[in-house]
């Protein structure tokens, strides 16, 4: 259950929405946080922060005070749990989004000059599915090397004696080889419940949030894979918790923070995942519908490396 601190943040003008939790936010960082001059730019920035997204009934938390690209997220989503670093396999799907860190320029800036381009080094899908195992190229394949967090995960929510673990973790965060990615990960750590009644629970800790751009996204991408774990392993969707380390608005970003924080949200869209795959790694963007999104305009913000 959540507490009641939590709880009293969905209500905003005296109505309970889940996403009022993201606008909190942002009033948050724009009223009390500090201006840092970072490594790629200035944030108005806080330190903790956690949100609650119930998943029940199909429900997927896509934002709607702005139009989420959500196409664009799964299709990213699919190609981590394909243990894929390969950005050529994204921009042959029209997602450009790790375009300004697989550059050569930015490549070389972090000391990876034998990377061609597009090749992120291992980053989450090699540690989601092959943690720890010696990097090469992502033109390689590594099967049967290091450890499947992922395959791990979903044999035990298979299982009904071990579904109830509490040690379902998954970490894209491997000290040993973050000097070989182009960019150490975000979203850092995932740990997976179930409840009684088949209840599947996802709890995501993040190292760094971009509250206008990354944010929403993740939100969605968490959302997206607890739906589709739980209709892998014969489950029922039921919650994403979200806890935030550092959060961060842009400098270039507050402006349009200020207005998406004054729209009224919609009603969140339903989820339907149209047949259950035999292997995880063998879902498609076509297996996912979602049915009733209405959202605001979409709101143009830079995306920085």
């Amino acid at each position: 259950m959540l507490s009641r601190a939590l709880e009293s943040i969905k209500f905003r003008n005296n109505k309970k929405h889940d996403e009022n939790q993201y606008i909190a936010l942002i009033d948050d960082i724009i009223k009390h946080g500090d201006m840092v001059d970072g490594r790629n730019g200035k944030t108005l920035s806080v330190f903790g922060s956690s949100m609650h997204f119930s998943l029940e009934n199909g429900e997927l938390p896509l934002l709607t005070t702005k139009k989420v690209a959500w196409k664009t997220c799964l299709k990213e989503l699919l190609w981590f749990i394909s243990g894929s670093t390969n950005n050529d396999l994204l921009n042959e799907q029209n997602v450009k989004i790790w375009n300004g860190n697989s550059s050569r320029e930015f490549l070389d800036s972090r000391g990876l000059v034998n990377n061609r381009v597009n090749d992120l080094g291992p980053v989450y899908g090699h540690q989601w599915r092959f943690f720890n195992a010696d990097y090469t190229t992502c033109d390689d394949t590594y099967n049967g090397k290091g450890v499947d967090q992922l395959d791990y995960i979903i044999k035990q929510l298979k299982d009904p004696k071990e579904r109830y673990s509490r040690r379902l973790l998954m970490s894209a965060w491997n000290p040993g080889q973050l000097n070989e990615m182009a960019l150490p990960p975000c979203h850092v750590l995932v740990q997976f419940n179930v409840l009684p009644g088949d209840k599947l629970s996802c709890s995501l800790y993040q190292r760094s949030g971009d509250v206008g751009l990354g944010v929403p996204f993740n939100i969605a991408s968490y959302s997206f894979l607890t739906h589709l774990i739980a209709i892998h392993c014969g489950l029922k969707a039921h919650e994403f918790c979200y806890h935030l380390g550092n959060c961060h608005i842009y400098d270039d970003h507050i402006d349009q923070l200020k207005i998406q924080r004054n729209k009224e949200p919609y009603k969140f869209p339903k989820l339907l995942i149209k047949q259950k795959r035999d292997d995880i790694n063998n879902y498609i963007v076509d297996d996912f519908e979602i049915n009733d999104y209405k959202s605001h305009e979409p709101i143009k913000m830079n995306m920085r490396n």
